[in-house]
């Protein structure tokens, strides 16, 4: 007995030591990123790095606005077209499908979320950037394909799995005997997923986009491949962008014989996981709110 209890209080510490070093890991990186960063504000000021448009690293001007701008677009443009489709198939399969046609799609909605985000690149430049700019033609016109609204399209294909596999999940363990009291009430089929399925499983529903919106941030390859990366701030949806995260990824290693220029990119990816951890707290307050309305 006495052995018992000592391997269950070694579990429980040695469990809470490695919770303890996640949470603290973020903190080095928060400071070995800002200590790197500091060269670069000592020439010019926060408000200029953040809000200048003007990128020239041989002429020492390091303005982030264009690429924050593409980040922040690409980001939400993308899940706004993948929550929508994600929730329905989700609430589809878990209330609408029957076990043969689940069986089917989940294992495909599995691969989907593995397969490398290079292959979607590829897939985006073959099929979506010629389509885009057919579209833009339509429209009087003229794209070349490799812009926001093409990243943004590849990008809701990449979450779209996540966010399906989570919340198809949290709906599923919302217990039978709700829907059998609602539909007992006279409820349809659609009013019991509609007022009860979904009220209850909303909390889950916003973790389920929480963590496609952390995939989204952090996507790199894909996006590189189909927005353009042409350092301006879109205007609209045919304009080429040029997010963060490919920014860092076709620039670091390069050029660094320019002044400043490694201080920049190591703020940019400092902006970026500032960003990354705002939108995370953002989301984990909603996330509370829900819980505390849920109960």
């Amino acid at each position: 007995m006495n052995l018992r209890l000592v391997r269950d209080r070694a579990a429980r510490r040695g469990f809470q030591a490695l919770t303890v070093l996640c949470c603290v890991l973020v903190l080095p990186i928060l400071g070995g990123l800002a200590i790197r960063s500091g060269p670069v504000l000592k020439t010019q000021p926060l408000w200029r790095v953040l809000f200048s448009s003007d990128w020239s690293p041989t002429q020492g001007q390091f303005g982030l606005l264009p690429f924050l701008a593409g980040t922040v677009y690409v980001t939400l443009l993308a899940m706004l077209i993948a929550v929508p489709v994600s929730l329905l198939t989700a609430i589809f399969l878990s209330e609408y499908a029957s076990r043969r046609v689940c069986r089917c799609v989940l294992p495909l909605v599995d691969v989907l979320s593995g397969i490398p985000s290079v292959i979607y690149g590829v897939w985006g430049t073959l099929l979506i950037v010629p389509a885009v700019s057919a579209l833009a033609g339509l429209g009087g016109s003229y794209s070349s394909g490799y812009c926001l609204l093409s990243g943004a399209l590849v990008l809701s294909v990449m979450v779209c799995p996540f966010i399906i596999h989570v919340a198809r999940e949290v709906l599923a363990a919302v217990p039978r005997g709700v829907r059998e009291a609602s539909l007992s009430l006279g409820a349809g089929k659609w009013q019991t997923v509609k007022r009860v399925v979904l009220r209850r499983a909303f909390p889950g529903i916003v973790a389920a986009v929480v963590l496609g919106l952390s995939r989204a941030f952090g996507e790199t390859i894909a996006v590189l491949m189909v927005v353009g990366n042409v350092p301006v701030v879109p205007r609209s949806l045919f304009d080429p962008a040029y997010p963060l995260p490919a920014l860092l990824a076709n620039n670091y290693g390069e050029m660094m014989s320019v002044p400043l220029y490694d201080s920049a990119l190591l703020f940019a990816a400092l902006a970026l996981l500032v960003m990354v951890v705002a939108f995370n707290l953002a989301a984990k307050a909603v996330l509370g709110l829900a819980r505390s309305e849920a109960a």
